[in-house]
């Protein structure tokens, strides 16, 4: 499946590995925050990368001292109208200094792409492929920025 980061199309390399299921020896896997704090060692001495996928409610504060071991952050939109992961998003980049990918993931529209990366959002993935063409039209909707922003 392919997905867009920093502007191209790319392959997806990353598998998000769900609670429940074993962690594979290898390969480039995200997990969900509880499962990163519970298993961190664990991961970290895999072959591969491993990531965290966020969720709205979550609290990005237990990441702060693990953000250069983590090689993406997804952020996991279950409706596309809840609006923390754009804020999450913004604290990562400007507070907390992260400088890897941070990916969204889940039910947000393809509209929401432009603002998604002034927030700090460099990649995206979409359920439905058909999605992928209008979401990049729309990185150029606006010529015209008031906000400063994270890129």
């Amino acid at each position: 499946m392919q997905i867009i980061k920093d502007r191209q199309l790319l392959e997806n390399t990353w598998t998000f590995i769900a609670d429940d299921i074993p962690l594979p020896e290898n390969g480039d896997i995200t997990v969900t925050l509880a499962r990163w704090l519970a298993d961190k060692e664990q991961l970290l001495k895999r072959s591969g990368q491993a990531g965290v996928r966020l969720n709205p409610s979550d609290q990005i504060e237990p990441l702060a001292g693990d953000l250069s071991n983590i090689g993406v952050i997804e952020l996991n939109f279950p409706i596309f109208g809840d609006g923390r992961l754009f804020s999450q998003a913004r604290l990562l980049r400007s507070r907390d200094g992260y400088q890897g990918e941070i990916r969204a993931v889940g039910d947000y529209l393809p509209d929401q792409v432009f603002y998604l990366s002034r927030v700090g959002v460099n990649a995206f993935e979409f359920a439905d492929p058909n999605h992928i063409q209008e979401a990049l039209a729309a990185m150029n909707n606006f010529s015209v920025r008031y906000q400063a922003s994270t890129n």
